[in-house]
């Protein structure tokens, strides 16, 4: 093996791709110093009297530079002058190292420009820095995790991603280990705590625990919960709220789980329903403490709050000012709003002057959180008066969605604001636990919403069970640390950067690809949802009720295209996995790639064909058993796959995977499958595309309508009802209809693809043809072809036009002609989002409200051909996104800012003002959260057929349109609407 090195240029802090490039590199500048080479290797140096979790990142850093070379380097706690050392490698804390007070002393560092800041470092190569040493890397940190970040971001640099254990990422051996540290000086992160929140843990985390992990113990503990905290260092993080399901221990019910969480300088908080750090979940014991009831036990519950601040006063917490009932459920109490806000504000209080008195320090000194989660939210809509430096902490919908932002008046509060964001949830209207496909772009755009609107002082994720939301933990405390690195673009790409990061660039652009289709699908529709049914719908049952999807399997190609696209990224994941050969790269890649994608693909095909099955039963065709078993092949594949993510590197991970999480959600179980009696001869059917009713509608057969301006294909199905094989023939009536097979034969069924000779059909609006199959044994269908080929307008005019086509008119938003922008408003695109992949947002979502009837108002417009005039229904969907704040000033005349608004109008025709808000847990929200897509239904005018303009004006900015569909009559039932209609 060849003696390489790293070079290594310190520039940035912010995220994984910025903070270290690594280059490999022989030679050697004045900034490259060795940390281990043939005839050296550097000696660490820090001041034991540091803070516990200097000593930590010390011992951590030690072990990366082993991972990495197999060398084990030096550790010295003497005194400066006291080391002997041609190269050293020097960590300390401001104020707390005598190393680093030294350094600045003599002038070999200038540590003014970090000094009182929050977690910052800077790191640079120092000659002579003490006596005995000749050169050093210097680490000092304005605080401890200051300081420990400035040396971890060393093992990132070096090859050691904070993922090595919890996602196996494989490390990189070398002989020799240079790196070249130019001068680096850290920011302070964007967002002051940043962490997760571990949670509905007891399908997952809990049970790998239990049974693998800390078996000794039979729960969480300070084992797992060191793995957790470690994590968090590596990930610049410095907030944790642990587990609280009953199923698990307490985190604060053994004492060790502090002390642990201390020595990596985590900051422990809790959850919107655990007040000041106390599990109410499991640690309120009815027998011995009476009621969980503010009214009738206020000094029952005063007092277990008082001792849990007591223990927890020696440690740097957050306190979660809260008064909510058990198990995540609203308090007891009176239905009166009033008498609710008065309970609440006294509890609130309370536990204010709690921690002033048994912390010793003032209320504003001690950093308190509030979360004004579901009815908490009515609460404090009814005027509770929160103390002005306690941090409000707004929640998202568990779907993504902001539901409320700091007010104007609320901005100005000196507790600033927060984020409560899930990547993970079980609740109505349907749990997401197994895969986290929540959309980067999306998080992106919501959280850099949320953060220009004062959220900036805590970020807490619901992280689930950490395993299968690694990317989004990773990619959510990334931008919390610095979101001013990220816009869309870097959004829509960073898990392929991430990927690379651990796995290198060699399937960089199959990553890509895979990634940017895995999450377009499931942002149509999240694996979790496609049994299609509610959960807690109705006391009747106690599980969702699994029912066909809505996904259409003749209409537009709905559910073939998507079948066909996770089979094919499906192949690539495989054929990759099957590909790589060193074993922790393989974990690694399975884990964060294969099983996610695999997963999702063995899923869809799973519902999707079962849905297949029981349809194609009422047509008695005899393929229906053949897609039967082919849906238990996608059922026990499944099980297989997970079987495979928990046998990894021996078990490491056993019992960590599974997809029957929840109570009640039943999208994993095995569909209902039919069978059908055919006949004993072959016996010939037919269906032709777009026929979605089978029965009562008509007794022939017929293609949707060939249109010269699109020029698309369609297909007829060709299948056998009986046992015997199938012989067919298919003839035409005219030489212009274009068959790709006209003889056949087969067991179950085969496809024509029909499509039409431009150069031979007459001119006409009504051109028709007929395509006849026959069977060997006599039988005959005719499937009518209609084509639409008129004289004019010709093909150039209608050029880049959206057209009319079989009744519809269909068109993707980044498709625009024309956009209208002013000083405040300019149109985003955004990749890798809505239901075409490529979304546009009217303008940055904190710029000003707009007239929609104004006559400039900024806009996008859309340029359509129609054949008809009247009335027309415009559908217009776009992301599910809630008002920005509840103050949001006068309305105006004649106006509502209850829900947000943007325009929608047909040239210069009335504008129609619908909404992309709705109350949560209302019908409506509950359909546009499952689709991630509210379509709003406008009907307009159109005064006569030709070129026309469908606008899309801004009212609330930040809107983002997805795409738009005019329905003159011919629009067919579907999951998310008909491809776009353009003519390119």
């Amino acid at each position: 093996m060849k003696t390489k090195s790293l070079l290594l240029g310190l520039f940035c802090c912010c995220c994984i791709s910025a903070e270290a490039q690594v280059l490999l590199n022989k030679g050697a500048g004045k900034n490259s110093f060795p940390i281990v080479s043939p005839s050296s290797k550097a000696v660490v140096c820090f001041d034991g009297k540091d803070e516990i979790v200097v000593r930590k990142s010390v011992s951590l850093f030690v072990e990366d530079v082993n991972r990495v070379t197999g060398q084990t380097l030096e550790v010295a706690e003497k005194e400066p002058g006291d080391v002997s050392a041609r190269y050293a490698i020097i960590v300390g804390t401001i104020g707390e190292s005598e190393w680093i007070n030294k350094l600045a002393a003599r002038n070999k560092i200038d540590t003014t420009s970090i000094a009182g800041g929050w977690e910052r470092y800077l790191i640079e190569k120092v000659s002579n820095p003490v006596p005995g040493v000749k050169n050093a890397i210097v680490i000092a940190g304005s605080d401890r995790r200051g300081t420990a970040y400035g040396l971890l971001s060393i093992s990132r640099a070096i090859g050691v991603s904070p993922w090595y254990w919890w996602a196996d990422a494989p490390v990189k051996q070398l002989k020799q280990l240079n790196v070249n540290v130019n001068k680096y000086i850290s920011n302070e992160p964007t967002v002051k705590f940043r962490g997760i929140f571990i949670n509905d843990e007891d399908w997952g985390l809990y049970k790998w625990s239990k049974e693998n992990f800390e078996k000794e113990r039979g729960n969480f503990g300070p084992k797992t919960y060191a793995k957790v905290c470690e994590l968090l260092l590596r990930l610049q993080a410095n907030y944790l709220c642990p587990a609280m399901h009953d199923a698990s221990m307490a985190f604060h019910r053994i004492p060790e789980n502090r002390l642990v969480a201390d020595s990596f300088a985590i900051v422990m908080g809790s959850s919107h329903c655990e007040p000041l750090l106390f599990n109410t979940a499991s640690e309120w014991k009815r027998d011995k403490m009476g009621e969980w009831d503010y009214i009738n036990n206020k000094t029952g519950v005063d007092k277990v709050l008082k001792s849990r601040v007591e223990e927890c006063a020696p440690f740097e917490n957050v306190y979660t000012l809260a008064l909510r009932g058990l198990h995540d459920k609203a308090m007891n109490a009176s239905n009166d709003m009033s008498d609710r806000k008065k309970m609440l504000q006294e509890a609130l209080m309370a536990q204010r002057q709690m921690l002033v008195d048994l912390i010793g320090k003032r209320a504003e000194d001690i950093p308190q959180a509030f979360t004004p989660y579901k009815e908490v939210l009515d609460v404090y809509d009814e005027g509770l008066e929160l103390p002005d430096d306690v941090t409000i902490i707004w929640p998202d919908d568990n779907y993504g969605y902001m539901k409320r932002l700091s007010s104007p008046k609320e901005q100005k509060r000196s507790g600033r604001s927060g984020v409560y964001y899930h990547s993970s949830y079980l609740g109505k209207p349907h749990d997401h636990l197994w895969m986290n496909t929540v959309s980067p772009t999306l998080m992106y755009e919501e959280l850099r919403k949320a953060y220009d609107m004062t959220a900036d002082r805590i970020w807490l994720l619901n992280a689930g069970d950490i395993k299968s939301c690694e990317f989004a933990v990773d990619y959510f405390l990334t931008m919390a640390f610095d979101i001013n690195a990220f816009n869309f673009e870097r959004a829509a790409n960073y898990r392929t950067e991430w990927l690379c990061g651990m796995l290198g660039d060699e399937y960089r652009e199959e990553y890509q690809d895979v990634i940017n289709s895995f999450y377009k699908l499931a942002f149509e529709r999240k694996p979790e949802f496609m049994g299609w049914g509610y959960q807690w719908a109705t006391d009747k049952h106690g599980n969702e009720r699994n029912t066909d999807t809505d996904f259409s399997f003749t209409n537009y190609r709905e559910a073939d295209i998507r079948l066909a696209e996770y089979t094919r990224i499906g192949s690539i994941v495989e054929k990759i996995l099957n590909q790589l050969s060193d074993d922790h790269q393989k974990a690694c890649f399975y884990q964060l790639l294969y099983y996610p994608v695999k997963g999702c693909e063995l899923l869809n095909q799973m519902v999707l064909n079962g849905q297949k099955n029981r349809w194609y039963s009422i047509q008695q065709r005899a393929a229906t058993e053949f897609l039967a078993n082919k849906t238990k092949v996608c059922y026990d594949s499944l099980q297989i796959i997970t079987d495979g993510y928990n046998s990894l590197l021996g078990g490491k991970w056993n019992h960590m995977m599974t997809m029957k999480q929840g109570f009640a959600s039943s999208y994993f179980k095995l569909p209902e499958l039919r069978t059908v009696s055919l006949e004993n001869n072959a016996s010939l059917g037919v269906m032709a595309e777009e026929e979605d009713i089978l029965k009562g509608l008509k007794s022939f057969h017929s293609l949707p309508a060939f249109n010269t301006y699109l020029r698309r294909s369609y297909y007829v199905d060709v299948f056998n009802k009986g046992t015997a094989p199938l012989k067919w023939q298919a003839n035409v009536s005219n030489d212009w209809i274009v068959l790709n097979k006209k003889t056949g034969e087969t067991a179950t069924e085969e496809r024509i693809d029909v499509s039409i000779d431009w150069t031979k059909v007459p001119v006409g609006e009504r051109v028709l043809g007929t395509l006849e199959i026959s069977s060997a044994n006599g039988e005959k269908e005719n499937v009518y072809v209609s084509v639409f080929n008129p004289s004019s307008p010709s093909l150039a005019e209608m050029d880049t036009l959206f057209v009319e086509h079989n009744g519809y008119v269909s068109i993707d938003a980044a498709s625009f002609h024309r956009k209208v922008e002013n000083k405040d408003i300019k149109m985003i695109t955004i990749p890798n989002l809505g239901v075409e992949n490529t979304a546009i947002q009217l303008g940055n979502p904190v710029a000003p409200p707009q007239r929609t009837a104004g006559r400039s108002t900024p806009r996008l417009e859309y340029d359509f051909y129609t054949f008809e005039q009247g009335s027309v229904d415009v559908y217009t969907y776009v992301l599910p996104t809630f008002v920005l704040c509840k103050d949001r000033g006068y309305a105006g005349h004649e106006a509502t800012n209850v829900e947000t608004k943007y325009g929608v109008c047909i040239d210069e025709g009335p504008v129609m003002n619908p909404s992309t808000s709705s109350f949560e847990y209302a019908q409506l929200w509950y359909e546009s959260v499952l689709k991630n897509c509210r379509i709003n239904k406008t009907t307009l005018h159109i005064d006569k057929p030709g070129k026309h303009t469908v606008k899309i004006i801004c009212g609330d900015a930040g809107t983002v349109i997805q795409k738009i569909v005019l329905d003159f009559g011919g629009m067919k039932r579907s999951y998310m609407g008909p491809r776009p209609t353009r003519n390119k």
